[in-house]
């Protein structure tokens, strides 16, 4: 683990970052490796975002994202250097997408990351060395003599700050900016919020090996996105085996408010129609993401307000995979510095 300071900025700003996940935790970082004083506000126990694992029984299944690719060099440099060589790895599985014809091909030959035990394992390494704030979500930001002051949920209030970042999905970004009377930044926000879409994630465990070709698969399938065998990711050491089960962007929307028992029921039976496999399984989670993936092919890399001092970064702004959440933080740093 690396320190994050150094001294070749001597101008401190400090900065507020609402949201740990991967955009949040990436800026907050770099943020401070230019001097800079960082707090960042988190609304749940912990930090993560999309990197989402839920404990079960025997350990965790990856409920957001199911890996990650590095194709930027200065990603793997971030994550050695900032979170270390032991949190993540590669997952060798094999992996297959489904033709409308119901014929299975294999993946592209790329190397694919995941975190190690769980997902979450990299946002909490990232986020060891910064101050972060769990259980604390911001709900309105007032602007005194050029000065930042943030109140959460609760009344209780943080600041001054002479910058924010805010790096939560679009829809409740804009709800925060129409919260604090900012409607110029909110409405600049109506089609990204309009384009992102939920998505429903149910995990089930198998006592035996259900007999899939692949350990990754998107099929093509009305109701299913994804499925994976989440217990063939490396450092999990299941008893049985965990599944982790995607739906389509179309089908969540259509059942974004269908009771979760219906929900499981309706994704097993498409997972038994992709696989054939007929086990019952002896335990299952679920979770619905309300905004989970982006439809637009809009990607600015960050939106930055120089007049309000407020920037915005996430996956959802550069291209949607977890390495583009570093992408636009890294993006957004740097013009805040210019």
């Amino acid at each position: 683990m690396t320190n994050h300071q150094n001294s070749q900025c001597p101008d401190i700003r400090r900065i507020a970052v609402v949201g740990s996940g991967v955009a949040g935790l990436s800026a907050a970082i770099l943020l401070e490796q230019q001097n800079h004083s960082v707090t960042v506000f988190e609304k749940s126990r912990g930090s993560g975002g999309r990197l989402a694992s839920k404990r079960v029984a025997g350990g965790s299944a990856d409920m957001g994202a199911q890996y990650f690719t590095i194709r930027n060099p200065e990603f793997r440099t971030f994550l050695e250097q900032n979170a270390g060589n032991d949190c993540f790895g590669p997952w060798q599985g094999c992996f297959g997408f489904q033709h409308p014809d119901g014929h299975w091909q294999a993946f592209p030959v790329e190397t694919r990351y995941v975190g190690i035990p769980r997902m979450t394992a990299i946002s909490r390494a990232l986020a060891s060395d910064i101050d972060v704030r769990a259980e604390v979500r911001i709900d309105t930001m007032a602007r005194k003599d050029n000065e930042w002051y943030l109140t959460d949920t609760s009344s209780r209030h943080y600041g001054p700050f002479d910058q924010v970042i805010v790096t939560a999905p679009p829809a409740q970004a804009r709800d925060l900016f129409t919260n604090s009377g900012l409607m110029n930044l909110a409405s600049a926000l109506d089609g990204s919020v309009s384009a992102i879409q939920p998505c429903w994630a149910v995990a089930v465990h198998f006592e035996s090996a259900p007999g899939a070709e692949f350990e990754g698969m998107r099929p093509h399938n009305s109701v299913l996105s994804w499925i994976a065998n989440n217990s063939s990711k490396p450092g999990r050491e299941d008893h049985g085996q965990w599944w982790v089960l995607h739906a389509t962007s179309q089908w969540s929307t259509e059942h974004v408010e269908t009771p979760m028992d219906q929900v499981v029921d309706a994704m097993l039976d498409a997972f038994r129609e992709v696989t054939g496999c007929a086990a019952m399984p002896d335990e299952t989670v679920a979770h619905r993401w309300l905004y989970a993936r982006s439809d637009s092919n809009d990607y600015p890399g960050c939106l930055w307000f120089p007049a309000e001092g407020i920037g915005l970064a996430g996956d959802w702004l550069s291209g949607g995979r977890v390495e583009g959440a570093f992408d636009s933080a890294s993006a957004l740093v740097t013009t805040m510095s210019q």
